[in-house]
C-alpha cells in the first residue's frame, strides 16, 4: 500500500488489523548477533507456526550490516509474515526487509538516539524502501544493554504516571506506536499497574517487551491493557518452539 499523509503502509495495517482482532497480538524478536541465518530461520518458522504475527530483528548490540543482512534473507526464505527491524543504531538497517520500527529513544539523554540517529538513517530508509512505522521507544526500570547503549534515564518501575507522559508525548508528536521496555533477559517485567495507567490515557497501541518468560507474565501484561507483546528471550531456550510460542499467544488474546 502507498503510504500518503493518510494512509498506513502494509505492515502497520497487518499488526492493526491482527489487533482488532485478537485484542493483542505476539512478536517474535530475534538478535542477529546471537542467532546464526540457519538458526533465525527455522526459529522464525517454528514462531509463524506457534501463531506470531511478525518477526523483529535487532538488538543493543547490532554492529554488522552484513550480518542483519544475512539474517534477515533466510528469515524471509521461510515465512510469510512481516520481518520489521528493530534498529539500535545505523547499522541496524536491512534493505531485506518489510518495514522499520522508525523509533526515538524519548527518555535518552543523548540527542543522537532522539533525532541524530534518525536523520542519518531516513535516506537508507527511503533509499531502500522500508516501510517506516513511527515508534516512541520508552526504557523502563534497569533498562539493561539497550539502557546503557542508548545512555537513557529509565523511568522508575512504580512511576507510573512519569510512563504515561512520555507515551502522551509519543502520540502528541504523532507517533503510531509506543513501546515500553524493560530490557532482554531483564529481572522484572514492566509493571501491570504502570500500563493500566498509561492505557488510561493514550490511544496509540502500546507495545511491551523485556523479562517475560511465561505465559502467566504475558497474560497480565495483555489484560491491563497491551497490545503488542515482544518476546525475545522465550526463542534462546531449548525445547518446542512452536508449542512455547502457540502457549504465549493463546495466553495473551483477548478475543
Amino acid at each position: 500500500m502507498k503510504k500518503g499523509f493518510d494512509m498506513i503502509g502494509r505492515v502497520e495495517k497487518h499488526l492493526l488489523d491482527k489487533i482488532k482482532t485478537d485484542g493483542a497480538i505476539h512478536i517474535t524478536l530475534l538478535d542477529p548477533e546471537k542467532v546464526t541465518p540457519n538458526v533465525a530461520s527455522y526459529t522464525a518458522h517454528e514462531a509463524e507456526a506457534g501463531g506470531s504475527t511478525a518477526i523483529m530483528v535487532g538488538g543493543s548490540t547490532v554492529t554488522s550490516s552484513t550480518r542483519l543482512d544475512h539474517v534477515v534473507k533466510a528469515i524471509k526464505k521461510t515465512t510469510k509474515i512481516p520481518v520489521i527491524l528493530f534498529p539500535n543504531n545505523i547499522t541496524g538497517i536491512s534493505r531485506y526487509a518489510d518495514a522499520i520500527w522508525f523509533m526515538s529513544l524519548l527518555n535518552s539523554a543523548d540527542p543522537y538516539f532522539i533525532t541524530g540517529a534518525q536523520v542519518l538513517g531516513a535516506p537508507l530508509v527511503k533509499r531502500f524502501g522500508l516501510e517506516a512505522i513511527p515508534l516512541g521507544y520508552i526504557i523502563v526500570g534497569e533498562g539493561e544493554s539497550a539502557s546503557v547503549i542508548g545512555r537513557a534515564c529509565p523511568i522508575p518501575y512504580d512511576k507510573h504516571e512519569l510512563a504515561a507522559a512520555h507515551v502522551l508525548t509519543a502520540q502528541y508528536l504523532g507517533m503510531h506506536f509506543a513501546y515500553l521496555e524493560a530490557g532482554s533477559g531483564a529481572k522484572k517485567t514492566v509493571r501491570p499497574e504502570m500500563i493500566r495507567v498509561v492505557k488510561g490515557i493514550v490511544q496509540i497501541p502500546l507495545i511491551i517487551g523485556g523479562g517475560i518468560k511465561t505465559g502467566l507474565q504475558a497474560r497480565e501484561i495483555a489484560k491491563a491493557g497491551a497490545d503488542i507483546v515482544v518476546t525475545g528471550t522465550l526463542t534462546e531456550k531449548r525445547g518446542n518452539l512452536k508449542e512455547k510460542i502457540s502457549s504465549m499467544v493463546a495466553s495473551i488474546k483477548k478475543r
